[in-house]
C-alpha cells in the first residue's frame, strides 16, 4: 500500500475531512490534497506531520532488490 492510500484510508477511518486533518496536522489543505493523490515530490518532514497523528513515521527502510 503507498502512502497516499494509506492516509487516505486512515483519515477515512478516524472520520476527519481534508480540511480537519490539514489542521490537526498543522500543514496546508493543498498539501493533503497532494498528498492523497500520490505527488511524488512532497517534503518528508510534512509527510510526516500527517503520519504522526496516526502513530507511523516515514523511515529508512532496507528495500528488496531482486539479484542481477
Amino acid at each position: 500500500m503507498d502512502i497516499a492510500t494509506f492516509v487516505k484510508q486512515r483519515r477515512k477511518a478516524v472520520r476527519l475531512t481534508q480540511p480537519e486533518l490539514a489542521e490537526k496536522a498543522g500543514v496546508g489543505l493543498r498539501f493533503v490534497r497532494e498528498l492523497e493523490q500520490g505527488k511524488e515530490t512532497l517534503r518528508l518532514d510534512k509527510v510526516n506531520q500527517v503520519l504522526w497523528l496516526f502513530g507511523y513515521e516515514v523511515g529508512a527502510v532496507a528495500s528488496k532488490r531482486e539479484e542481477e
